[in-house]
């Protein structure tokens, strides 16, 4: 497609009475890595909500290869090719890594041709996942609560890939992992790039975050305070120490 793939237009979201974001607009270009970077509260998790439907804006747009997304229902954004991994994870605790990923590719396939024009047997299948995620296939049997936390951030991005997403959200993808298992996550997700699937991630690691990232948006206070290449931001010192450095 020509254009952007997911277009974010001056949107105000809410909880309650709470004013949370103000004004915010972005894009994601087809196959591209784009991260929301800002200090815990800056308002990034808040942008993913918004765009996958969980917490709707009450102003602004929200395209999605040009249709509009605002306020449309989790599973309407989901079918039409988004899926979003949320940073608690969001595993099934009692059931086991393949019963896990069997209820995503049951739903897959219930939603196959609904709305992303994909047809049962092609896109994300178990074999494709368990060649990303090896370590998933030895640990089929295994309970998700008796995972680890590399473990269970890999079974939720392979949850999220059995919808056949065009666009993956990924909520702070590193966030309580070691750094060799955030090597190793950061490889897999690089890998999802090159697949061609889009890419926009809220992430607190700085350094992870511009290894992965073609381009950076930086949050504050719920507002857009700096957007530029991951060169541009590298070179800009006082960005990166106003809004970015604890």
């Amino acid at each position: 497609m020509s254009g952007p793939m997911l277009q974010v237009k001056e949107i105000h979201t809410f909880y309650g009475l709470s004013h949370v974001l103000f004004g915010v607009s972005l894009e994601v270009r087809p196959g591209e890595a784009v991260c929301l970077l800002g200090r815990n509260g800056a308002g990034k998790t808040t942008a993913i909500r918004s765009i996958a439907g969980l917490t709707p804006p009450r102003q602004g747009q929200i395209l999605f290869k040009g249709k509009e997304i605002a306020g449309r229902p989790t599973w309407r954004v989901a079918r039409m090719g988004i899926s979003w991994v949320p940073d608690n994870r969001r595993i099934f605790p009692d059931l086991t890594v393949a019963e896990n990923l069997a209820i995503a590719e049951r739903r897959t396939g219930a939603a196959a041709g609904a709305g992303t024009g994909t047809e049962p047997g092609q896109g994300w299948s178990l074999a494709k996942i368990f060649a990303l995620f090896p370590a998933l296939e030895k640990i089929q049997g295994r309970r998700g609560g008796y995972l680890s936390g590399g473990e269970q951030q890999m079974l939720s991005i392979a949850r999220a890939l059995l919808g056949n997403p065009e666009l993956l959200l990924l909520d702070e993808p590193t966030e309580g992992l070691a750094p060799l298992i955030v090597q190793e996550l950061e490889g897999q997700i690089l890998r999802l790039k090159a697949e061609g699937i889009a890419i926009l991630l809220a992430e607190q690691n700085l350094k992870s975050a511009l290894r992965l990232a073609d381009r950076c948006y930086v949050m504050d206070r719920g507002r857009i305070r700096y957007q530029g290449t991951v060169a541009q931001l590298q070179e800009n010192e006082e960005v990166r120490a106003k809004y970015l450095l604890v």
